[in-house]
């Protein structure tokens, strides 16, 4: 039988420390529900003392949900411990997370004390918290620079003193793998009471290691791992919920978690759209291109058996299907598969002659999309369905901003105008009107290519239509025009 591991949430927390990634209430509570939903089994909503913000989130967050566990971080301090137990009141199952520093570097140069009064501050804040709530877990600050016999001990006593779970933070992202998962096993096998509460592994990914970290961790006994969605967090980020529970699910290692897998793309999405922090493209799991294949052997390895090349299911983590993404690299039966997929059939002297084509086209462009093919096969007169022929902004401090476009819709015009808030919504929603086609904006990244004052920028969007997911691309000296480009591709494909 599989050992089930318990999901620690904490995008609403770690995650929510990556500087402009500020969430208010309502966008908690929003994801605290698609959290629920998900699957995951405690919600670390916030550190309450922290802010009123954090405070009034975490109570309302505490009302909206009522299957995970909901939990409030503390420092191992009288008001910190006060404030959260008031922040928690209205949870139906609650948890505080208390603790202090394990290592050398934090007792002797953070906090300027010594092991023995950091073991007497440990005891006394879970004992303290334990008069609240039954559920206590004690974090040991940079446990993975800590001394294990020391860290040994201070474990020993907080669950002597009531703790329920106990993290063991690579607070810095320090550790290897290896050691770190020795680390677990040590303490698994030299605390006396260890079979009295849970061992948890919360990892930073400094280095470039905290899911294999996690990993290691839960192979040797933890049962409880931290993670935030997208790997989001402090610096260079926590665990990753959607690597760790895709490695527990795709590997035989005797583990299991309750994570509704095919929620995972959905809420990678929400966060992106509410934290306004775009996944990176090579991210694996929820990055556009983790199921995308531009190579000719690939994408002929592809089409004759997905497991060719890819080890999951798009469409089990939400996904709807992988991507067959045209470059010059692709060869002649991606190209078949395409046009076969637009009702274009041809013979293979006929395609033979179409790949040329393509090949040079391929060659000017970093990819190649539906409607160019279209145009290689003389099916169509024009190259964009919907193009912009003129687009006017104005936007000043006082008043709101309004856009007017017109669009050249296979020869024939068409315009709108519209206001919005800001020069970006304006454009968006003028691109609505005019289109008619209403979707949700998914992503919004904007990026410089060259550099100085006319510096050219690269607008890439996202959006979103019955579950369905298009990028578009676009680039300009003027940002708009290029948000405006971006907005139209992605359309087109629709």
């Amino acid at each position: 039988m599989k050992d089930k591991i318990y999901v620690f949430d904490t995008t609403l927390r770690d995650g929510e420390q990556v500087p402009g990634c500020q969430l208010n209430t309502i966008e908690k509570i929003e994801i605290a529900k698609a959290l629920e939903d998900l699957g995951v089994d405690i919600i670390e909503a916030g550190f309450p003392i922290s802010s009123p913000g954090d405070f009034k989130s975490i109570v309302e967050v505490s009302k909206a949900v009522s299957e995970p566990v909901i939990c409030a971080l503390t420092r191992a301090v009288k008001e910190d411990i006060d404030c959260a137990v008031e922040a928690l009141k209205y949870a139906k199952r609650k948890r505080i997370h208390t603790g202090t520093g394990s290592s050398d570097q934090h007792i002797f140069h953070k906090l300027k004390t010594t092991r023995e009064a950091i073991l007497e501050r440990a005891v006394w804040a879970t004992t303290y918290a334990k008069n609240f709530v039954e559920d206590v877990e004690f974090y040991c600050e940079d446990a993975g620079r800590a001394d294990l016999e020391f860290l040994a001990r201070m474990v020993e006593t907080v669950i002597t003193a009531g703790a329920t779970v106990v993290n063991i933070p690579d607070t810095t992202g320090y550790c290897l793998p290896e050691v770190y998962g020795n680390k677990i096993k040590y303490l698994m096998e030299h605390v006396p009471n260890i079979d009295k509460a849970i061992l948890s592994v919360h990892c930073h990914n400094d280095l470039g290691l905290a899911t294999a970290n996690t990993m290691a961790g839960l192979i040797n006994g933890a049962r409880q791992m931290e993670v935030t969605i997208n790997g989001i967090g402090e610096r260079a980020g926590n665990t990753s919920l959607e690597e760790s529970a895709m490695i527990i699910r795709n590997h035989d290692v005797g583990l299991k978690t309750d994570i509704n897998i095919k929620k995972i793309y959905p809420v990678s999405r929400l966060i992106t759209r509410l934290m306004r922090m775009p996944v990176q493209p090579n991210k694996a799991i929820v990055g556009r291109n983790a199921f995308a294949h531009s190579s000719g052997i690939h994408q002929d390895g592809m089409l004759k058996n997905r497991e060719n090349y890819e080890i999951i299911d798009p469409r089990d983590v939400g996904i709807p299907e992988s991507l067959i993404v045209l470059t010059a690299r692709s060869g002649r039966a991606a190209l078949k598969h395409r046009l076969e997929k637009l009702g274009v059939e041809l013979s293979k002297e006929d395609l033979d002659v179409a790949y040329e084509k393509f090949l040079e086209l391929a060659d000017q462009r970093k990819e190649i999309f539906d409607e160019d093919l279209l145009q290689i096969m003389n099916l169509q007169g024009t190259g964009r369905i919907l193009e912009i022929d003129y687009l006017k902004v104005e936007c000043g401090k006082d008043k709101p901003a309004r856009a007017k476009i017109i669009l050249n819709k296979n020869g024939k015009h068409i315009e709108a105008e519209e206001e919005g808030n800001g020069p970006v919504d304006a454009t968006i929603k003028a691109i609505t009107k005019v289109t008619g086609v209403d979707v949700r904006l998914e992503e919004y990244l904007v990026q410089a290519i060259t550099g100085g004052s006319d510096d050219l920028g690269k607008v890439h969007i996202q959006i979103s239509k019955d579950g369905n997911f298009y990028y578009g691309f676009g680039s300009d000296t003027d940002t708009i025009h290029a948000t405006a480009k971006a907005y139209l591709d992605a359309i087109n494909k629709l």
